[in-house]
């Protein structure tokens, strides 16, 4: 399961130039910002990557908003400039990093593979994911999976945080889940 202490949210590539052509593109930003907000809400730290901004543009600015940081990279795999670097520096006892973002068969991709080679466990959602072609999509979900990484949906995601209806935070996580579109 995937605990609220030890994991931080990673959102992927969610850039303006490069969102119009992602199949479902409104919908995968919703989901993650259901994401972002329902990390923030418990505390969870949000990182954002962006892949060659002068090209691509920066990310969303509804998405850019919840990151505490967001790291610039060329490389299609995150973790070959620098995330496990700045995973590291926010929280060295972060085990587990919960992964959405776009191209699903790039860069997403690539960036979980380089994590999963880092030593991290690795948790991915897949309606907070997104590339051009729902088919590279599927391929990616289907190639992840084999490799070990756990499929979520955001729901599941926070329920798997609260643990428990006790969980201090529960009414307020509910009350996002309610207000879902």
């Amino acid at each position: 399961m995937i605990n609220q202490a030890t994991s931080i949210l990673v959102l992927v590539d969610y850039q303006t130039r490069l969102m119009p052509s992602i199949h479902e593109g409104e919908g995968t930003i919703a989901s993650a910002l259901f994401l972002a907000k329902v990390a923030q809400v418990l505390e969870i730290p949000i990182l954002g990557t962006e892949q060659n901004p002068e090209g691509l543009g920066p990310n969303d600015e509804r998405i850019k908003q919840f990151c505490s940081q967001t790291l610039v990279k060329h490389s299609f795999n995150a973790a070959a400039d620098g995330l496990v670097d700045s995973i590291k520096a926010i929280n060295p006892k972060i085990s587990q990093i919960v992964l959405a973002g776009c191209e699903a068969h790039v860069c997403l991709m690539q960036t979980a593979l380089g994590l999963l080679d880092a030593g991290y466990e690795l948790a991915l959602v897949a309606e907070a994911s997104g590339s051009r072609l729902p088919q590279d999509k599927q391929l990616a979900l289907d190639r992840l999976a084999r490799q070990g990484v756990a499929l979520l949906g955001a729901e599941m995601l926070a329920f798997e945080w609260l643990k428990t209806s006790e969980h201090p935070q529960f009414k307020n996580i509910l009350q996002l889940i309610k207000n879902r579109t």
